[in-house]
């Protein structure tokens, strides 16, 4: 039986059943979990506000939120938002959001900015990481390129760590799963000098076994080691002067490139492949899902990343300047089997192994000098200056039975063990730059008119290994490296109009214009002559969104009913799309020249006694492709990466019990709607949908808590991700467990 009608039922009569009043000034908390005390306070605009008064489609997660929901991801906390779907792929770096339509692609640039503690992230492969000692995560939707520039074509998406505090504390979570799933976690935080220099260290660490099976090899393929540490230092210098000086280090070791492909034909009750006739299995379904597993290599990816970063604030009475200068360090190898990843070995030319290895070092400084909040006109203005130096190799290898070796800057071409058979490799030294300001000015009491501007410039240069075997231009050697070198800029003016009207303290009512821009980009160098395909080039142009938005935030019945409900169009030029060609190893970015996008959301949550909430949420988006020049018989086609709905129910529920204990339960529903992956609609993934759930006893205060949990309690089968041509990546089976947690 299909459980999505119930979850359309119980969106449908709480938002139109209690449309009629509006209700007094009460505590309002997000849109996607059970609410907290207290006014939930954003501050994606640049500084700080009610959500319930920002004019953004927003949606907040608080500390206890998180801890409520058992969020241990960011890709945990995305689930929940409409509207917003979330792919962990490949390996530890490669993740994919896609936010009303605008979607990432592998090896591409995030279609949302993330700023982390006031730094914005400058590669994707960041962006996964351990939600623990989280203060508050804010997902905004539509382009909010006015203020954090480039990349920001889908959204933003706000991160805040818990801060150091004046008084010791200390707290510490463990957990254990099915798959030998161990999790600890902890954080200490005092004064060093009191009300003069207070510190916070947090750690992290989980051992992960694995769920799904290589049958080949009797492994789990998808194991996972992640230590984490962070620290963060805040100095109160002199009345109005504060730095806060934070910084991090993040080891990833597990598994990569968990692929099945399907037209694989395997000789009888084996993981070989049938030598008659190899690739004589079905056509690709990204509905036919396989968890076992048969390459004769065990797929394996380390990342490691370093980021520091000082921030310096200076209060006045006209004005807070202040200047955050960071700085990162990002390496991730990843090893595996090539397609079509059997047991075999050098089959037809595929078969043997692929490597890719990219290193990131960054440096990054942003400017601002921000109003007071309390006057009627509200200014900022800042600038932003962004320098990466990128270096990525990939390779295939031949396949001698001897495992895989690591080819980093060097490959290994008359190496016995396993002879590298293709390289490319660049390096890439972008610089960035950006000026932005905004103006917002109270009209009257209740409307508020606000604009902002960006200009971003973004200049690639990328170098071109000599010693590449594909893609290495006329003339370019060793000898004479200037004939090694591309380079091209990109730029963008980005501004966005908004009309804020507030005719009651609970009702607000919004509508805006936006341009997002992402930058263009090289596709690795010999990516497209290897292909050999038409409409295939070695340059991404840059993607623009042009967005019309409105919508509206309610409270209703004494603040027991919170809504929001937006609709935005979007016509998307440039869009990204992946081709994958696994006989040459190659992954390239090609352009979908004009897509359309039109949709809404909606989010709701009732809290009609002290401890029972509900919640829901549900999203749209209608995507149409307009334009195609690489094959315009596509034109009218969804566009790909897109659920069409989006969606979440659920209740919460907590309750005093007897000897002082307390008791916690939370259960909801994820919906995931029908999606294509490529732009011509060969197979979509069809709408599904997982249930998970909590049960728990805590103390009164919270100060300690034991939780059992189910994700995906019906073990819905289906695959993460599909690549054109019958590559499936299956999700993760089921998983439980039981988590501890204690605060001192």
């Amino acid at each position: 039986m299909r459980k999505w009608p119930f979850f359309v039922a119980v969106c449908v009569s709480a938002m139109t059943g209690a449309l009629p009043a509006l209700a007094q000034e009460a505590p309002q908390d997000t849109g996607a979990q059970a609410p907290q005390s207290g006014e939930i306070l954003v501050t994606g605009r640049g500084r700080s506000e009610s959500l319930l008064k920002a004019p953004i489609a927003d949606t907040a997660f608080s500390h206890q939120a998180i801890a409520d929901a058992n969020l241990k991801q960011t890709g945990d906390a995305l689930s929940l938002v409409p509207n917003v779907s979330f792919t962990k792929s490949d390996n530890s770096g490669t993740a994919f959001i896609t936010i009303r339509g605008i979607s990432q692609v592998r090896n591409g640039e995030s279609p949302v900015a993330v700023v982390v503690d006031g730094v914005q992230q400058v590669t994707a492969r960041q962006f996964t990481q351990d939600l623990y000692d989280i203060d508050q995560m804010e997902v905004m939707r539509g382009p909010q390129g006015a203020l954090y520039g480039r990349n920001a074509i889908g959204g933003a998406i706000i991160i805040n760590t818990r801060a150091p505090t004046n008084d010791f504390t200390a707290d510490a979570r463990a957990s254990y799963g099915n798959g030998d799933d161990y999790r600890i976690a902890g954080s200490v935080s005092g004064p060093i000098l009191k009300d003069k220099v207070q510190f916070r260290l947090t750690a992290s660490y989980r051992d992960f076994g694995g769920l799904l099976n290589n049958v080949y090899l009797n492994r789990h393929p998808d194991f996972s080691r992640e230590l984490s540490l962070r620290g963060a230092f805040h100095f109160d210098l002199a009345p109005g002067l504060t730095a806060d000086l934070r910084g991090s280090y993040a080891l990833t070791s597990g598994g990569a490139l968990n692929w099945v492909y399907q037209p694989a034909k395997f000789a009888a009750n084996s993981c070989y492949l049938d030598t008659s006739n190899p690739f004589g299995g079905p056509a690709g379904d990204a509905n036919r899902v396989t968890r076992d597993l048969c390459a004769n290599n065990l797929g394996h990816d380390r990342r490691e990343v370093y980021e520091t970063s000082l921030k310096v604030a200076y209060q006045m009475p006209f004005a807070t300047i202040s200047n955050v200068l960071a700085y990162i360090d990002l390496a991730e190898d990843s090893r595996a089997d090539q397609f079509p990843y059997s047991a075999s070995r050098n089959v037809y030319g595929t078969d043997g192994t692929q490597t890719q290895f990219e290193r990131v070092k960054a440096w990054s400084d942003e400017f601002r000098i921000t109003s007071p909040n309390a006057q009627s006109l509200r200014w900022m203005v800042g600038s932003y200056f962004l320098d990466t130096r990128r270096f990525i190799s990939s390779s295939t290898g031949v396949d001698e039975g001897n495992g895989i070796l690591q080819v980093t800057y060097q490959p290994h071409f008359n190496d016995p063990l396993n002879p590298t058979n293709s390289f490319l490799a660049d390096h890439n030294h972008n610089q960035a730059y950006a000026f932005f300001g905004n103006l917002a000015y109270d009209l009257t009491s209740k409307l508020e008119a606000s604009f902002g501007f960006r200009y971003d410039h973004d200049n690639h240069r990328q170098t071109i290994r000599a010693d590449s075997t594909a893609g290495v231009p006329s003339g370019c050697t060793v000898g004479n490296p200037d004939a090694c070198v591309r380079e091209t800029s990109f730029h963008r003016s980005q501004p966005k109009v908004t009309i804020n009207y507030r005719p009651t303290s609970n009702l607000t009512i919004f509508a805006d214009y936006g341009i997002g821009f992402r930058s263009g980009q090289y596709n690795q160098a010999g990516a497209a002559a290897s292909a050999n395909l038409p409409g295939v080039y070695d340059l991404a142009k840059p993607e623009s969104a042009y967005t019309t938005e409105g919508g509206i935030k309610a409270r209703l019945f004494d603040g027991k009913l919170r809504l929001t409900a937006t609709g935005f169009h979007t016509i998307d030029e440039n869009s990204f799309y992946f081709l994958f060609v696994g006989a040459v190893g190659a992954q390239i970015l090609v352009n979908i020249d004009k897509a359309e996008l039109n949709g809404a959301e909606f989010e709701a949550q009732y809290s009609p006694v002290k401890g029972l909430d509900f919640y829901g949420n549900v999203g749209f988006t209608l995507s149409s492709i307009k334009a195609f020049s690489y094959n315009s018989a596509l034109v009218g086609n969804k566009a790909p990466y897109i659920p069409d709905m989006t969606g979440l129910v659920g209740a919460q529920y907590r309750r005093e019990l007897a000897n002082g204990l307390g008791l916690f339960s939370r259960l909801e529903m994820e919906h995931h709607g029908k999606q294509y992956w490529d732009p011509e609609n060969s197979t979509p993934r069809n709408a599904f949908e997982i249930v998970n759930a909590q049960l728990g006893l805590e103390a009164p205060d919270k100060r300690w808590s034991v939780t059992g949990y189910v994700r995906n309690a019906f073990d819905h089968k289906y695959n993460a991700e599909y690549v054109t041509g019958g590559f499936a990546m299956p999700a993760q089976p089921r998983s439980y467990g039981i988590e501890l947690k204690g605060r001192f």
